[in-house]
């Protein structure tokens, strides 16, 4: 089984092998890999208890495609969340997540996104 999930993880991710040269980065990698295996395991089986047979490609898609938007109104900041395609509100369901809201203000406690190349900022300033 582990076999497997590790198989379908590397096609659905599309990984290449990683040659690492220190003991740290290979402890690392394992952890980050064994974690990941992990938290696959236990989203399907939340979405198995719930008798969601949802594909992992679909979920990996769906999940990938949420993005938040930052826009900036006359100094006023506000995260506009893309629409949850398909699997994605199921996945949240079943970890038992609220989705964010669709449009919120940004406050001083909302943090930069943890990937920049995600983000989006536009500035509207009225004429």
């Amino acid at each position: 089984m582990v076999e497997a999930t590790f198989r379908s993880m590397k096609s659905v991710l599309d990984t290449r092998p990683i040659y690492h040269q220190r003991d740290d980065t290979i402890r690392g990698h394992v952890f980050c890999s064994f974690l990941a295996l992990l938290l696959r395991q236990e989203l399907q089986r939340r979405l198995a208890a719930k008798e969601w047979p949802l594909e992992w490609a679909h979920v990996v898609r769906d999940l990938d495609a949420l993005h938040d938007t930052t826009i900036t109104i006359e100094d006023r900041a506000y995260i506009v969340r893309s629409e949850a395609k398909r699997t994605a509100g199921k996945v949240f369901q079943a970890c038992g997540v609220a989705m964010p809201h669709a449009l919120r203000s940004m406050s001083a406690s909302d943090s930069a996104p943890p990937s920049e190349a995600r983000r989006v900022t536009t500035r509207i300033q009225k004429p």
